[in-house]
């Protein structure tokens, strides 16, 4: 029996993904959470097989909370189940430890063969997202600049674009004043921008937030 825990902040979607879930003989919902922090409660009890994850969610992003769930328990499986098409976020968070990337669009069918195929330790990589990495062999020259940036510095490019402040971050993160800016200069000179408004303007441009 693969042990799932489900992390959205809507409770109609978890209802719903329970409820087909649940019609899986090999598949068990144990536990659910709204957003990232309770997510990572959950991981900490260790109670579950595969992390099936939003991005968009309040208090803690899926984006922070994989970080911090890699940190915790980098064996865990955690599959994104975003709004978020494909080409914003597929092969960054799949180099960052995520194991499978999907659209909310596709066919519940798709979400439990992805978590049979995660559970198993392996990556669930569709049609869409494998053609993306294709594409990325060429080196970075051919990447969107945000896929030139660290696990660390996506995050702070992210926090950056939604307009918290470096102190604030440098709290939630559990890091310096003075390390918050340096990943931020690093930020700034890869994406080739001059500002906060720059950082955001792209992230709205690109998808990346709503």
């Amino acid at each position: 029996m693969i042990k799932i825990a489900i992390v959205d902040d809507h409770a109609l979607v978890r209802a719903g993904l329970r409820q087909y879930l649940s019609e899986q003989v090999d598949l068990q919902v144990v536990a659910e959470a709204a957003n990232g922090r309770e997510a990572l409660d959950i991981v900490r009890k260790g109670l579950v097989d595969v992390l099936v994850m939003d991005l968009s969610m309040p208090e803690q992003s899926g984006v922070d909370a994989l970080a911090a769930i890699r940190a915790r328990a980098p064996e865990l499986p955690v599959l994104i189940l975003s709004g978020f098409p494909e080409a914003h976020y597929a092969t960054t968070l799949l180099r960052q430890g995520a194991s499978g990337y999907l659209n909310k669009e596709c066919e519940p069918e798709e979400i439990v063969t992805a978590i049979r195929t995660v559970a198993r330790g392996r990556k669930y990589i569709t049609p869409a997202v494998a053609e993306l990495l294709a594409d990325n062999l060429g080196g970075n020259a051919d990447k969107p600049l945000h896929e030139q940036l660290s696990e660390r510095e996506f995050q702070v490019f992210l926090r950056l674009a939604k307009g918290e402040t470096i102190g604030h971050m440098a709290d939630s993160l559990s890091l310096s004043v003075k390390t918050v800016s340096t990943y931020r200069t690093r930020v700034m000179e890869k994406m080739k921008l001059e500002s906060n408004s720059d950082l955001t303007y792209y992230a709205l441009k690109n998808g990346l937030i709503q």
